[in-house]
């Protein structure tokens, strides 16, 4: 196993990611690229696509994918003034009023939803301020982008009404839980409530929201195995777990994340103390070569040597704990997988150095450039500005088509995916812009921003 870990870590000082340096106006050209790569996408959505929820870019139309929200709207609204552009801000904001309603007969990721509906309109919400709208009175506490964040999060709670106050996995927005749905869902379906629901309850003086995405973080907790790890997939009502594969990727890393970034947000040593924890066992038992491995939960014993993309928010995540000699190791890592495919493939088997069979594609996932984000504010080294430059242009040069940017569906022969997910605008385009950006606003935890900011999963 350490033959392609010695490769790549040659290959990261051998490249010239190791010295370049970049100006003020280095970073202000690249900052317009990026700015042309968001429009060119975001063009091609609503000329091509709105009001489904997603671009279809191989065939310039569009699709509903989780619950016909007009979904890329809502996630990539925050993104519009990250960028600047208070005009189209505004006007989104007041078409999502006239357009969206959450009384549909559809059935809807619990998770999704969340993340990506209740989470991008919140964020949306506590930037309106500075997107020139008019506020209203008693605002942040009341609002319309607020009160339709709440609607939608209201039609989540049915969900959280189980024996142990674990969510179902999907819930029909207009009659509820289906007598048939199944009670097995992922860890990351779960744990991954706090940030939003959180904000919802504190804004609307509502304490519903906060307690049952408290009440399933706790449940998880009490489930873990003896030696301090969660598997993948838990059955909701007995609260035996399906899957028992323990790691930081596919099905668990949100949860992870949830926890160390409601912790910052609500000051909750709890919260943190919980993901110490964690962390104290997934450091014994799954790391290797900082490498993060897949281990029996029970066991420790290794099930998957393999690193997935989703994995890739691990070192932003540690740097935000002050753990950067960890986090800089890990980042060079997954970087040096980057650099040998153009992007990162979904699984990527660490002893073969290579992609794992149907696990080949890119689907334009923001993970690594977050964490670029993260370890550039922590440490200045411009390193992860090459990495956000490596990306850009491997992004413009694979994916990019006359409507839009698509999914890579094998990264081997850069074969596109005819999709374009919602997480592009509202996350990969962001995060590279802002690590490009670091005298934006919202570095400064919002204090410039008319309300407060935490990166959580998508649309903040």
């Amino acid at each position: 196993m350490r033959a392609p870990v010695c490769a790549a870590l040659l290959l990261w000082l051998l490249s010239d990611a190791a010295s370049r340096q970049f100006s003020e106006e280095d970073m202000a050209a690249v900052r317009q690229r990026i700015k042309s790569m968001f429009y060119h996408a975001y063009n091609s959505y609503l000329d091509n696509a709105f009001p489904y929820d997603e671009l279809r870019p191989l065939t310039c139309d569009g699709h509903d994918t989780w619950g016909s929200f007009s979904l890329t709207l809502i996630d990539a609204l925050d993104t519009l003034l990250v960028l600047g552009n208070r005009t189209e801000f505004q006007r989104v904001a007041s078409l999502l009023q006239d357009t969206v309603d959450f009384d549909i007969d559809v059935n809807a990721s619990v998770f999704e939803t969340n993340i990506r509906v209740v989470g991008g309109l919140l964020s949306a919400h506590l930037l309106s301020g500075r997107g020139g709208m008019d506020l209203e009175p008693g605002w942040p506490c009341s609002g319309p982008l607020l009160r339709m964040a709440e609607d939608a999060a209201r039609k989540l709670l049915p969900a959280f009404q189980t024996p142990t106050g674990m969510p179902y996995g999907t819930i029909n927005l207009l009659y509820g839980v289906s007598p048939t749905e199944t009670p097995v869902t992922c860890t990351a379906g779960v744990g991954t409530f706090i940030l939003e629901f959180a904000t919802l309850s504190r804004l609307t003086g509502d304490p519903t929201f906060e307690n049952a995405a408290r009440r399933a973080m706790s449940a998880l907790w009490r489930t873990r195995s003896d030696i301090g790890l969660v598997g993948n997939h838990v059955d909701i009502v007995t609260q035996k777990w399906v899957a028992q594969d323990a790691g930081i990727g596919a099905g668990v890393d949100s949860y992870f994340e949830y926890l160390v970034k409601g912790a910052i947000m609500l000051q909750d040593e709890d919260l943190l103390n919980m993901f110490h924890a964690y962390d104290r066992a997934i450091q014994n038992y799954t790391r290797f070569d900082d490498w993060y491995l897949w281990v029996q939960m029970h066991k420790g014993t290794v099930t998957m040597p393999v690193f997935q993309s989703l994995e890739a928010f691990w070192p932003g995540l540690q740097s935000l704990l002050g753990n950067l000699d960890g986090a800089v190791r890990t980042f060079q890592n997954y970087y040096s997988v980057w650099r040998q495919f153009g992007g990162l493939p979904e699984f990527y088997s660490i002893p073969q150095g290579y992609t794992v069979d149907k696990r080949e594609g890119y689907p334009l996932r923001p993970e690594l450039i977050e964490s670029a984000m993260y370890l550039f504010r922590a440490t200045g080294d411009h390193t992860y500005l090459q990495l956000g430059l490596d990306a850009l242009e491997s992004i413009e040069r694979i994916t990019k088509t006359p409507c839009g940017y698509a999914s890579v569906k094998d990264l081997r022969d850069h074969q596109l995916d005819n999709r374009m997910e919602s997480f592009f605008l509202a996350e990969t385009i962001k995060y590279l812009y802002l690590l490009f950006d670091p005298a934006h606003f919202l570095h400064g935890g919002g204090r410039e921003g008319d309300g407060s900011w935490e990166e959580g999963g998508e649309g903040g």
